[in-house]
């Protein structure tokens, strides 16, 4: 996922992954005898599907840190599960890229019927236009395929009719959505200030230019207000070229004032002006797009999580559940408020944040509230927990990244997508939680699977 930007801030709206304790790092015998691991969802769940062309020759492949060895290997959080139930690794479901053929982005799609992990970097809940594919609005090179959870769910059911009621469903989506719908929000903000801005622009550079040209003449009142008429005369949309020609040759008739049409004199003045203007339209411009986006935050995008919320909970009801699947783990929404690339941001873009995850999980609750054959993860009181206390979790770094970032050199993507033992940072970055400003490290996903292993011990899953 990449990040995005409010009135010129970055922020983001990935994801993060975390756990709340407990859980065992041991693989044990389950107590039900699952035949596989279905997992629907974006790039947390993710465990290849652009790990092809250049992204693979880069080292990369996953959202984390890719293909480093030790204790901690660099596993998804649906491989840990996989072999905690005993079934095969899983595998993506379809590979490929839709971007810059020139850079190697452009690899044919390719469909793999024998896997199962239908997760995809950038797949919103409903809509097929996720971040990062090359049709969305902020384009990428890379172009991902983002099919949407709905989808993704219809072509496992297309593959196998229904489900067997023996495999383990995992979902984990909304974070992509909460991305987009920030995105459209900086849009609409974006609009309300420039519009903002360039009348408050225009007027500062009348009104100055106005009172600078007045200054010479032998009653400057009086030479303001003739040039000040001759300039509410003109027609809307007039050239800046034209509307200086007015006042300057206006300015020059006032009595004592004729030096004044030398560009010589005229010339610094215009100067002054634009350059106060331009003061002013930032300004007014900046104010204009932060007053819209606090306005109208709540409905442009903490009300459209909610409606995400009930689509996703519709989905594995209808399509997941009532299409024969009895075991499905639904992860929740992270804090994203709590990310790398939120923490930096102002107070009232990381409330906003919270705001949408926190409508986006109480939704999805409401919705599956004593729905059997579903367990809920609170990821989101993990984050939390392990912001607050990181050193209960053995984490030894919750607010900076484990990947050196800088693109193009060393990481070509400035993402944890291309990040691998070649490219963190240095020292020991093992225990960090995150690989990029949103995505989770191998140890990130290791605490996923293990609040997961966790609550579904509880409930007599494992």
């Amino acid at each position: 996922m990449r990040q995005f930007k409010i009135l010129g801030v970055a922020m983001a709206a990935a994801l993060l992954v975390s756990a709340c304790g407990g859980g065992s790092d041991s693989v044990q015998a389950p107590a039900i005898q699952y035949t596989s691991l279905v997992s629907f969802g974006d790039s947390l769940s993710d465990v290849g599907t652009h790990k092809v062309g250049t992204v693979a020759a880069l080292g990369g492949g996953t959202y984390s840190v890719n293909g480093i060895s030790g204790a901690i290997p660099s596993n998804n959080w649906t491989e840990l599960m996989a072999a905690q139930i005993g079934v095969a690794a899983p595998c993506p479901a379809q590979t490929g890229l839709t971007g810059e053929p020139s850079l190697g982005f452009s690899v044919p799609v390719t469909n793999h019927p024998a896997c199962t992990n239908y997760a995809q970097g950038g797949a919103r809940v409903t809509d097929p236009v996720g971040p990062g594919s090359a049709a969305a609005p902020v384009s990428s090179p890379l172009g991902q395929l983002t099919v949407p959870i709905v989808t993704q769910i219809a072509n496992h059911l297309g593959r196998v009719g229904n489900f067997s009621g023996t495999e383990l469903v995992t979902v984990m989506a909304g974070g992509n959505d909460a991305l987009r719908l920030l995105d459209t929000l900086v849009a609409n903000a974006t609009a309300a200030g420039a519009a903002a801005g360039a009348a408050a622009g225009a007027q500062t550079f009348a009104s100055t230019l106005v009172g600078l040209l007045a200054a010479g003449a032998t009653n400057p009142s009086a030479a303001a207000g003739a040039i000040g008429a001759a300039l509410s005369a003109l027609p809307a949309g007039t050239s800046s070229t034209v509307l200086v020609g007015t006042a300057v040759a206006t300015a020059a008739a006032q009595p004592g004032n004729a030096a004044v049409a030398s560009p010589a004199v005229y010339g610094p003045m215009v100067a002054s002006a634009q350059a106060a203007a331009v003061t002013a339209g930032n300004a007014a411009g900046a104010a204009a797009g932060a007053a819209y986006a606090k306005a109208n935050g709540a409905a442009e995008a903490v009300f459209p999580m909610g409606e995400a919320g009930k689509q996703l909970a519709g989905y594995i009801k209808t399509q997941i559940l009532g299409k024969g699947a009895k075991y499905v783990a639904v992860v929740n929404l992270p804090d994203l408020s709590s990310t790398p690339s939120a923490t930096g941001q102002s107070a009232d873009t990381q409330g906003l944040i919270l705001n949408m995850v926190i409508y986006f999980n109480e939704v999805l609750a409401y919705e599956l509230r004593n729905t059997a054959g579903v367990q809920i993860i609170d990821a989101f009181a993990a984050t939390r927990s392990q912001i607050a206390d990181p050193s209960s979790y053995g984490l030894s770094n919750v607010t900076g990244t484990a990947c050196d970032l800088t693109a193009p050199s060393p990481n070509a993507l400035g993402s944890s997508l291309v990040c691998n033992a070649g490219n963190v940072k240095a020292g020991d970055v093992s225990k960090y939680l995150f690989a990029d400003t949103v995505h989770p490290t191998p140890y990130g996903y290791k605490l996923l699977a293990d609040l997961v292993t966790k609550n579904l011990t509880r409930v007599g899953w494992l």
